[in-house]
């Protein structure tokens, strides 16, 4: 069987930590027999933009509806705009794609430590289900006046049924796969008419799952939760701003942002689903060969479970956790391994020889 991926290793650390992912997945793909994953690499990135003024070709989403997945690296360069190279690649693919469901799990793995006092590995293990269409990242609204002491600014919030619908059954759905325990965050209290309809949605679909404990906080309180008692939380499903945040704050909270893997998700497979680490460009190492590869190489088993290999997807989270365990870690964790190191390290205990 073979699976046909783009891959856009984009800017800074990007193409380093692809190769890294990509060189687990080879292995742990031939390691399990049966199964190869086929790349085509595209040069789209704030590189492109500065030479073609536009962060990939017209066609570019054509072109990408033929694979079966994406792979990512990072997006984002000095002297590009953060709206443009997000507007001009990310979002849109995300859109085109019907990739509404932005899956975001985080643990706390053996090897590495949590900046929260009294929190071991394997007390953290939570998802971020986080709408990924609409809401706070609608592209409406406009600027008059520019420039002047009259300029007025408008973003609109959009909320429909149907995304909100879809994101919150699919938590649902997760959580009774998992505890059984959902949180929703919310903030009717301040936000007086998309809050209280996502709170209707959230109550009208708990009404179909009875098995199904849910809790409502508002972002704020969350917020500390989050800090104050993580170990309480399980799945939780906010609106693309509120799962922003929040994936954020969760990677803080089990050492850093180089560790949160992501998978945007097509659920319905009529569209190809993309899978990125959410760790940025890093230009401050970029080219330096120390970025945190885990954060990839953990999105590189989430496309390789949601193409129907939970077992390759499985050998290589736990093939990355003894890595770390072993004190294997990059110096953002302490360590003096490079990204080669521990993509070295991780294929070859994901082929036996650990």
């Amino acid at each position: 069987m073979i699976h046909e991926v783009a891959v856009i290793p984009g800017d800074g650390i990007g193409p380093e930590v692809v190769e890294a992912a990509l060189g687990v997945l080879d292995a742990a793909a031939e390691a399990h027999g049966g199964v190869r994953f086929r790349y085509t690499h595209f040069p789209w990135s704030c590189r492109y933009y500065a030479e073609h003024g536009r962060m990939m070709p017209e066609e570019g989403l054509q072109t990408l509806s033929g694979f079966e997945s994406i792979f990512l690296g990072a997006v984002g360069w000095p002297g590009v705009p953060d709206h443009v190279s997000l507007w001009g690649l990310l979002l849109p693919i995300r859109r085109r794609f019907e990739q509404y469901i932005n899956y975001r799990p985080l643990r706390l793995l053996r090897g590495l430590r949590s900046p929260l006092k009294g929190i071991e590995p394997g007390d953290i293990d939570l998802v971020i289900v986080r709408e990924n269409n609409e809401g706070e990242y609608s592209n409406m609204g406009g600027r008059i006046y520019e420039g002047t002491p009259r300029e007025i600014v408008i973003q609109n919030t959009v909320f429909t049924r149907t995304g909100t619908e879809r994101v919150v059954r699919f938590a649902f759905e997760l959580a009774r796969r998992r505890s059984r325990r959902l949180v929703s965050a919310t903030k009717s209290n301040g936000i007086n008419f998309t809050m209280p309809f996502w709170d209707q949605v959230v109550g009208e679909i708990a009404r179909e799952y009875p098995d199904v404990t849910v809790s409502s906080y508002h972002i704020d309180a969350l917020a500390a939760y989050f800090v104050l008692r993580p170990k309480t939380l399980d799945v939780v499903v906010g609106s693309n701003l509120f799962g922003d945040i929040l994936s954020d704050l969760a990677a803080a909270i089990v050492g850093g942002i180089g560790l949160a893997p992501s998978a945007n998700l097509n659920p319905e497979r009529k569209y190809p689903s993309m899978f990125e680490p959410v760790h940025g460009s890093a230009p401050d190492i970029a080219g330096k060969g120390i970025a945190n590869p885990t954060a990839a190489i953990w999105s590189a088993a989430l496309m390789a479970e949601h193409l129907g290999h939970p077992d390759i997807a499985s050998a290589i989270v736990q093939a990355l956790e003894d890595t770390l365990a072993a004190g294997i870690v990059t110096p953002d964790q302490g360590g003096s391994a490079k990204t080669a190191d521990v993509a070295a390290a991780v294929k070859a205990r994901v082929r036996g020889r650990s």
